[in-house]
């Protein structure tokens, strides 16, 4: 499954991600996934979370809506070296203008390696583009 949205943003393929649904990211560990000491870099799940929540969030959007990380936080349990590793994330509260999202991932053989809460801004994708027009800031195209 590919990005949610149909959003191209080469972060995720670079770092070999797999979208499953929304909220579920999957990546096989590999060598460029190791940190120095030669376990996980927490780069690598706090990613996988950010983009498992904002998958999560994306599917319940209204088609005029962007959306926004505003912070997450991080509990590193365990770490992992090889096999493959799930985030699984899910909207816990959402309103008009914020939501609140939390995630796990889990190595192939169970192991709860990460927990993680975030915040998310919900805002109108029209006004949001308008404001930085008029500020002379490039837009992508979404």
């Amino acid at each position: 499954m590919a990005a949610p949205g149909g959003i191209v943003d080469p972060l995720p393929e670079f770092l070999g991600f797999r979208f499953e649904a929304p909220g579920v990211v999957r990546v096989t560990i590999g060598p460029e996934h190791l940190n120095g000491a030669g376990i996980l870099s927490g780069a690598v799940t706090y990613s996988m979370v950010d983009y498992a929540m904002g998958s999560a969030l994306w599917a319940q959007r209204g088609e005029d809506e962007g959306i926004a990380t505003l912070s997450i936080s991080v509990n590193y349990l365990q770490t992992a070296i090889t096999g493959d590793i799930v985030c699984t994330a899910a909207v816990d509260r959402r309103n008009r203008t914020a939501a609140t999202l939390r995630a796990t991932v889990e190595a192939q053989d169970g192991r709860l390696l990460v927990t993680a809460i975030g915040s998310y801004s919900i805002f109108e994708r029209g006004r949001a583009r308008a404001r930085a027009q008029r500020q002379g800031a490039e837009m992508p195209e979404l």
